[in-house]
């Protein structure tokens, strides 16, 4: 029994070993390598090609075959390849695509370039405008053959249309974008040799070459039309790869097509017999070693650089060619200028005008590496990124605006509570110092605090011509309330000490030192004696409304008690002498 199952384990090994090497030795066929997902929408890999190609020990080269569909790609590679339609690629007579994604001969050529032995594949691909398929699914596949293909041939049928150049240029921009994705680095695509391909039943008039030079050559737009910037501007992508371009011409092999497959060489139309000669040189002398990063690929190599494309295409978000590169950068643009502008809408306006421009900086540089990392294309990016900044310049000068008014708002606000208040403390019943200039601190410094933005400068000036001339006019009239509070304190003393108190003894050595004739010259002499102590009642330490009550309280309380109870402690002799009677009023008469 255990030795049955060791047979059958081995049995089994042997099976698969055998399958395996049948499926790597039969080589002579075609194998796919890029298959679409069921949506037709993005791409996936077949290992059952890429193992063919990983045998490869050899430096490899490609040469693919791009075009429309049912426009005879499958065919064209076999008559390469010098295989018929049952041998090679299969060719379909339907109005469907017979080849799916993208397809290799198994048994590579070998040739000998520059010394270099070499392995040429041919890869068969998708035609693209054919139904149930997006534009994107046929980028993706134009693209991948554009960054795989030492050589690629652009098969059209009869002429060049504008179309073919939008759409050729369009798939360089993509290959391009997502080789430098794959690389790491903002680096130059590295374009495969261009080969035109025209097959058409006329050959008289323009040459080939003559109907590609004048297709790519840029037109004349001194108006400047938006509509040829355009055209000029799809030129200036081809630009890449419009050094290492060739034109050919082949004619329709026979009228009858349906019939080729089954048709001999001289059952052909002898002069299509000969181009076809003449293109298997052409493509043989411009083949190259497909070249990444300064290093011939081989088998496992291509393979694994094929990979990263194919994951860089499918994870990047890509425009097709029904829409433009600008319309699609044009969504990227509008997402970065809202990150620009959501990152300013955070500042809280008004702000100062260094704040402000780091805020705009800082937000710019956020905007712009965003743009960066998703951008399509090098050439339309650079124009999208042109725009984007001067679309930033634009929102930063209405945050700088808007900035200015709110600043002017809060500080004319600010203004104005200042002069309020002043206008408070110029009307105070006893006048301060000490809360005029308390008010005066406070409120210079909630201003210079509070004030911020562009219009702080301007405002700044007003508020000081302002405080100045608020704390002249405070000194000025509390210097006139000052002197009246005093001569009125003066003659309330003078009563209080005539006639309530009767210090006579006062007057009368007023009387006996001056005479009655002499008063006038004494308050003369008073009135003088205050504007001299003007800077002392003036200071702080004389302020009314902290020392007028508190002393005005304590002078009436030692006034009393000197009144009440100073006689009984001292006696008689310490009083002023009162008029209690007649006698003592004529004698001092």
């Amino acid at each position: 029994m255990r030795s049955f199952s060791r047979v059958a384990v081995f049995s089994i090994l042997v099976c698969l070993f055998a399958s395996g090497s049948s499926l790597i030795d039969n080589l002579h066929q075609a194998f796919p390598i890029i298959e679409p997902d069921p949506g037709h929408t993005k791409l996936r890999l077949s290992r059952e090609g890429l193992e063919a190609i990983e045998r490869i020990t050899t430096p490899i080269a490609a040469v693919a075959v791009i075009g429309p569909y049912r426009s005879g790609k499958s065919f064209l590679l076999n008559q390469l390849l010098s295989l018929s339609c049952y041998e090679g690629f299969g060719v379909g007579h339907m109005r469907d695509t017979k080849t799916k994604g993208i397809w290799v001969w198994g048994a590579p050529l070998e040739l000998d370039i520059d010394g270099v032995k070499t392995s040429i594949f041919y890869l068969d691909t998708e035609g693209f405008e054919s139904i149930g398929k997006s534009n994107v699914y046929d980028d993706r596949i134009f693209a991948l053959a554009t960054v795989m293909s030492s050589v690629l041939i652009y098969n059209l049928p009869e002429t060049i249309r504008e179309a073919d150049i939008s759409r050729l240029s369009f798939a360089v921009e993509l290959a391009e974008e997502f080789y430098g994705r794959v690389k790491g680095q903002d680096v130059a695509f590295e374009p495969a040799k261009l080969l035109w391909l025209i097959q058409r039943d006329f050959l008289q008039g323009k040459s080939v070459q003559e109907m590609i030079d004048e297709a790519l050559r840029q037109v004349p737009n001194a108006d400047g039309d938006k509509n040829i910037n355009q055209i000029n501007q799809i030129r200036d992508s081809l630009a890449i790869m419009g050094t290492n371009s060739t034109a050919f011409s082949l004619p329709q092999p026979h009228l009858q097509r349906t019939k080729l497959c089954d048709m001999k060489d001289d059952e052909l139309d002898p002069i299509y017999v000969q181009k076809r000669e003449r293109l298997k040189e052409v493509v043989a002398s411009i083949i190259r070693p497909k070249i990444v990063q300064g290093k011939h690929l081989t088998g496992k190599e291509f393979v694994s650089f094929l990979e990263q494309i194919l994951e860089a295409l499918n994870k990047g978000e890509i425009p097709s060619t029904g829409s433009l590169v600008e319309v699609f950068n044009k969504g990227i643009l509008d997402r970065c200028l809202k990150l620009y502008s959501d990152r300013m809408g955070n500042i809280g306006l008004p702000t100062s005008e260094e704040s402000l421009l780091k805020a705009h900086q800082g937000s710019k540089e956020a905007a712009m590496k965003v743009f960066d990392v998703q951008h399509f294309g090098r050439h339309h990016a650079k124009r999208s990124a042109e725009k984007l900044v001067e679309e930033i310049e634009k929102v930063y000068k209405n945050y700088i605006l808007a900035n200015e008014y709110q600043s002017s708002k809060l500080c004319e606000a600010l203004y104005t509570k200042c002069e309020d208040k002043m206008d408070q403390l110029q009307v105070l019943r006893l006048p301060s110092m000490a809360k005029f200039n308390a008010g005066f601190l406070q409120c210079n410094q909630s201003f210079e605090r509070e004030c911020v933005g562009p219009s702080k400068n301007s405002y700044e000036h007003r508020m000081m011509k302002m405080l100045g001339k608020s704390k002249s006019l405070f000194i000025k009239e509390y210097n006139h309330r000052l002197f009246n509070w005093l001569v009125a304190f003066s003659l309330v003393m003078v009563v209080l000490g005539r006639f309530i108190i009767k210090f006579i003894l006062i007057e009368r050595h007023i009387r006996a030192c001056f005479g009655q004739q002499n008063l006038f010259i004494i308050t003369q002499c008073g009135m003088l004696l205050s504007r001299l102590g003007k800077p002392l009642y003036t200071a702080p330490v004389l302020d009314l409304d902290r020392w007028a009550i508190p002393l005005g309280i304590i002078a009436a309380i030692l006034v009393l008690y000197w009144r009440c109870y100073g006689r009984r402690k001292h006696g008689s002799h310490w009083l002023l002498p009162l008029y209690n009677n007649q006698k003592d009023r004529r004698r001092s008469e």
